[in-house]
């Protein structure tokens, strides 16, 4: 018996790991223009949130994937490093695998250079 762990399956964490129930804009999907604040933005979600939430939408399946889209997104705006990710790369700039998440896409993929080796004089 295999007792693999496989968590890329846990569809229940919209923190944690990103699918992207869709690519639409994040701004069209809470219907906010690209420049506005959190507030905004916040108030955009909130009502979205209440709408499509599972709990008053029972067994509809479209108003839990608007509800997921519109949580996404929710969380992208209101993070400013996500946020301006987003506004730089779109989605792929707060895709985990994309590769632009923690150090905004640049740098060696490789990290450490020579992985501590020291290639210097032996003294000999």
């Amino acid at each position: 018996s295999s007792n693999t762990n496989n968590n890329n399956n846990n569809n229940n964490s919209l923190t944690t790991k990103r699918s992207f129930a869709s690519k639409a804009d994040f701004y069209k999907t809470l219907g906010v223009a690209k420049g506005e604040d959190k507030g905004t933005i916040k108030k955009a979600y909130f009502k979205l949130a209440k709408k499509y939430h599972p709990d008053t939408n029972t067994g509809d399946d479209k108003a839990e994937e608007k509800f997921r889209e519109v949580t996404e997104a929710y969380e992208v705006l209101s993070d400013d490093k996500q946020r301006e990710l987003y506004d730089t790369y779109g989605h792929a700039g707060v895709d985990p695998n994309s590769g632009f998440q923690n150090g905004g896409g640049g740098g060696n993929p490789f990290g450490g250079g020579a992985g501590g080796f020291d290639f210097g004089n032996d003294g000999s």
